[in-house]
């Protein structure tokens, strides 16, 4: 169990029988009474969020999450086939629940999938993945339109601003959280 005083960032808790995560949190303490702690709260099932406050005596229940270790076998159709690294067992997780993360998917990819009473919810990626870019135009010299970047697509289909000395059939290195261009990587 936990207590009002636990609450913090990135803590996940149950209410009503769902869990959330806290995204923001406040400690508040007016002059008289109990002690406010006022947060905003994200369902780690819908991703529907909210503001709640709770006073110091309020009490949680923890959550029924796992994170397993697991590799991105194969896509089908809006599934995407994960196995467990330990006991070779495959869950099936599809498109929604993915979100951004199925631009970064490479076959055989080590996640982190993150379980609610054995129900995949969420994964977590490595910072960085490192693709191949599929499509880059030819940068042209002189172009004046007032950035130095141009847009590429990599082996998943994203598409993302790549400064203009990256070609087809480099590998480049993106950062998972943010969908940025990171390097180069010479091989």
């Amino acid at each position: 169990m936990y207590s009002a005083s636990d609450l913090r960032k990135g803590l996940k808790i149950m209410l009503d029988g769902e869990p959330y995560i806290v995204t923001e949190f406040e400690f508040l303490k007016p002059g008289k009474g109990q002690a406010l702690y006022k947060t905003k709260l994200r369902n780690l099932l819908t991703g529907n969020g909210f503001e709640k406050t709770f006073r110091s005596n309020d009490k949680f229940e923890k959550p029924d999450l796992v994170e397993r270790a697991m590799q991105y076998l194969y896509a089908q159709g809006d599934e995407f086939v994960f196995m467990d690294v330990k006991n070779y067992e495959q869950v099936s997780i599809d498109r929604e629940t993915l979100g951004e993360a199925i631009n970064f998917l490479v076959d055989n990819m080590e996640v982190q999938v993150l379980l609610f009473s054995d129900r995949p919810i969420g994964v977590t990626l490595p910072n960085s993945v490192v693709l191949t870019v599929t499509q880059a135009d030819p940068w042209a010299k002189g172009d004046t339109s007032g950035s130095d970047t141009k847009p590429v697509t990599v082996e998943t289909g994203y598409v993302l601003q790549v400064p203009p000395f990256v070609e087809e059939g480099d590998r480049i290195q993106i950062d998972t959280r943010t969908g940025e261009y990171i390097t180069r990587v010479k091989e």
